[in-house]
């Protein structure tokens, strides 16, 4: 258990292992797709198109909307995107490197679905049967345009009795597919000089930029990440106060009814520590502070439309506490309006 423990906390950890794993799964996912899906063609002038392109194109589209759902820096970048600058300013290069990050993540499974498609031919077969040049094979000389149009149109039902055992639709068939193979092997090809061109340039240019621009995209998905986690705690120790608070009023309301005795020499029996800390300490005095509604939803409207200037040399609280997320930042006894003010 606590192996899968470690693990799960690696993968929250790390957004781009996650985010490369659900890369090569969509990937898996439409090999197998592809794989099991039977093809049949419509065979017929007016839709023959519709259907090949549709294949080809309409799955890929699916794929690419799961894989921008299946990421959440996609999310990330759009909020980052679309906040107000506030106390923090928006770099655009930043945005701009995670939204590339996210189309190459994207754009995985629906490329593998049309290089699939192209290398198989089926596909494109279909939908450019009725767009071949009849002068180009012999066999249509002694037939009128109506019949080569509708001979066109049967070429990917080879089972047809118009076109079964037909030269012509062989021929047909294969110029398409060939053309098809060709056009997937020559994407084929690009994608991979592309990636082969991108991965040996990098070092021959500045990285400064680059490690920037990496460093700040990670920082705006982990802070989100542990803001979300500290709402969290908040909202748990907040709601367990409340329920204190409730139970601790009607002690109050039982003993001025009389209907309950106090405890042995007189005084009521303590719900919460000193302070209010329940025994914690001062681990959560920068939660604790916040105690009305009105104050939450304040900070949570402060931290979306001026989030905090990124200096942590201005607050002696994280010089103290280093680099630890969860070290206390502010004193047991601090006033309510300091963690309020920003």
């Amino acid at each position: 258990m606590e192996k899968f423990r470690t693990l799960f906390q690696h993968f929250q950890s790390s957004s781009e292992s996650v985010m490369n794993g659900i890369c090569l799964l969509l990937a898996a996912v439409t090999v197998k797709l592809y794989s099991s899906f039977d093809f049949n063609c419509p065979c017929l002038a007016r839709y023959n198109a519709l259907y090949g392109l549709g294949l080809l194109l309409t799955p890929p589209l699916a794929l690419f909307l799961c894989g921008l759902l299946a990421n959440r820096q996609s999310v990330v970048m759009v909020e980052e995107w679309r906040r107000p600058a506030g106390q923090r300013r928006k770099d655009p290069g930043v945005i701009r490197y995670m939204c590339s990050s996210v189309l190459q993540r994207a754009l995985a499974a629906p490329l593998v679905w049309i290089l699939l498609a192209l290398l198989d031919g089926k596909c494109f077969v279909c939908a450019f049967s009725s767009s071949v040049d009849p002068e180009k094979f012999l066999d249509f000389a002694n037939m009128t345009p109506s019949q080569v149009q509708l001979f066109l149109a049967k070429v990917p039902c080879k089972e047809d009795e118009l076109v079964r055992d037909s030269p012509a639709r062989k021929a047909v068939s294969r110029y398409l597919r060939c053309l098809s193979q060709a056009i997937g092997w020559s994407i084929t090809l690009l994608l991979i000089v592309v990636a082969f061109l991108a991965r040996c340039l990098r070092p021959c240019f500045d990285q400064t930029v680059f490690l920037q621009r990496r460093y700040w995209s990670n920082y705006v998905d982990l802070e989100q990440k542990l803001f979300d986690e500290t709402c969290c705690e908040h909202a748990r120790d907040f709601a367990h106060r409340c329920v204190l608070h409730f139970f601790a009023s009607m002690q109050s309301e039982m003993r001025a009814r009389g209907l309950r005795r106090d405890t042995a020499g007189g005084s009521p029996e303590p719900l919460e520590g000193p302070d209010g800390l329940d025994g914690d300490g001062s681990r959560k005095a920068h939660l604790r502070a916040v105690s009305s509604r009105e104050q939450v939803d304040r900070l949570l409207s402060t931290w979306y439309s001026s989030k905090p200037p990124l200096d942590l040399v201005a607050s002696p609280g994280l010089r103290e506490g280093g680099l630890n997320h969860r070290a206390p930042t502010v004193a047991p006894g601090a006033r309510l309006s300091q963690h309020t003010d920003v």
